[in-house]
């Protein structure tokens, strides 16, 4: 396990001792779990982006084999 320095906003480390004693975490624990459920989110997005733009392109592709099967069709 990695040790880092963090800087956080007065405000905010002090709702972070707030809610730590409230919930019975230890901070470590607590700031752990946060960047873990962060990092979930944003692999989330990122994998939506992916899926959007790889969607879009198959739609692009899709659309042209379909205009090449109705040309065949139009040439009975």
């Amino acid at each position: 396990m990695k040790t880092i320095s963090l800087r956080v906003d007065d405000q905010l480390l002090k709702e972070t001792e707030q809610m730590v004693q409230h919930i019975q975490l230890t901070r470590n624990r607590y700031i752990n779990d946060a960047v873990q459920y962060y990092n979930n989110i944003n692999r989330k997005k990122l994998l939506q982006q992916q899926l959007r733009k790889e969607s879009l392109m198959l739609r692009k592709e899709s659309l042209s084999v379909l205009h090449e099967f109705e040309k065949l069709d139009d040439g009975d």
